[in-house]
């Protein structure tokens, strides 16, 4: 059984339930996800990633919705007792099973049904509530791990969870992005053009509202500087790229095809997350931003522990891509940082070189097979 609610983590699972087949031809899936999940194989109680939210508005908006769709996956998986239930990504909703579902063999004394309990990415419990890797360590089988330093991280907070690093399925992605290395080489060093900005508000509607403006007018000063600066906005959807247009830019805006536009960009402005270790993957300069009402009250209240929010930088230990938060996330702030990004080029190279560390440091292609071998040592 396999429960994944977003996109990103529908493409993982789908990844996944690849490769356990190859190991288990003759394997069933069920579970809840999205359309990739379901073109794998995976049997759909429902289509998950059609209730993604977007925030804790939304979680409180759909409580009653989401509380219904759990206690449905919960008697599903009592009901057909997978030898393994498999969370992916979806940190909330997924630990919330786990937990249920062991609660529910302890109860019943694990008699007639006992299944291997795993997450397939860590939740960011070292970011915020620690606390939380002592419920995986008390009901899970094993935490497989996309980043290097969640292992040993770990092992100091919950030592008795078994927890394997895989490697970045990022890694395998953008080895298979066609053409990467022909557009990398067709990137020119800045001097005879105008420098290409890549502008990454994000890909929800509320960071859009928040981050657009802003970066707008970070755009405005740069240009001051360098007339001759060109710059394109990459969105996901068409929904959001009316939403950009309803603020009457002049920037191009691109649906899609983000790759393409990192490969061939000098400097990005986005938001921080995920986002970020795809321009890292592309040895891209990056200044990032976050602005969110909840943000600053973690912050305030000791609850996020990390020093940054951009995974590079938490990769580093140190600061590669400058980062503005909450009130400082000002146009004068993010276009003074791109300029200097943009204008010196030894700090540029000392940037890339970084960058490239961080993505060695997170393996070889491979990682859904690894991740298949790790399930596969739980029976044996």
């Amino acid at each position: 059984m396999l429960i994944a609610g977003e996109p990103s983590g529908d493409l993982l699972a789908s990844e996944l339930v690849l490769a356990l087949r190859a190991r288990y031809p003759d394997a069933r899936f069920f579970g809840a996800g999205g359309p990739r999940m379901a073109a794998a194989g995976v049997e759909p109680a429902f289509d998950m990633t059609e209730h993604a939210v977007l925030g804790l508005t939304d979680v409180i908006k759909k409580y009653f919705q989401f509380r219904a769709l759990f206690h449905r996956l919960l008697a599903l998986a009592i009901e057909r007792k997978p030898d393994a239930v498999i969370g992916v990504d979806y940190g909330g909703f997924n630990l919330r099973f786990g937990h249920a579902a062991k609660r529910h063999i302890r109860r019943a004394g694990g008699t007639d049904w006992n299944p291997k309990i795993v997450q397939f990415v860590s939740p960011q419990v070292w970011a915020s509530r620690p606390g939380r890797a002592k419920v995986l360590e008390a009901d899970y089988d094993l935490l497989l791990s996309i980043f290097p330093f969640e292992k040993q991280w770990y092992a100091q907070h919950a030592p008795k969870l078994r927890v394997e690093f895989v490697g970045h399925p990022m890694v395998d992605r953008m080895k298979r992005a066609e053409g990467r290395e022909k557009r990398e080489g067709q990137r020119a060093e800045i001097g005879g053009h105008g420098p290409e900005i890549v502008v990454l508000p994000g890909s929800r509607k509320s960071e859009l509202k928040k981050h657009l403006p802003i970066m707008l007018n970070a755009l405005r000063l740069i240009r001051e500087k360098l007339p001759a600066a060109r710059a394109k906005m990459v969105l996901p959807t068409e929904e959001l790229r009316q939403l950009a247009l309803s603020h009457q830019i002049e920037t191009e805006i691109q649906v899609g095809n983000l790759h393409e536009a990192l490969a061939q960009a000098d400097l990005a402005i986005t938001k921080t997350g995920t986002i970020t270790m795809e321009c890292a993957f592309f040895g891209l300069p990056a200044v990032t931003i976050y602005k969110k009402w909840l943000l600053g009250l973690a912050l305030a209240l000791g609850i996020i522990t990390v020093k940054s929010l951009t995974m590079p930088n938490l990769m580093a230990g140190e600061e590669v891509y400058p980062e503005f938060l909450q009130s400082a996330a000002t146009p004068e702030n993010i276009a003074r940082a791109a300029l200097e990004l943009l204008q010196n080029e030894s700090r540029r190279q000392k940037i890339k070189e970084q960058l490239a560390k961080i993505v060695v440091s997170l393996g070889e292609p491979g990682a859904s097979q690894r991740a298949a071998v790790a399930i596969e040592g739980l029976f044996n």
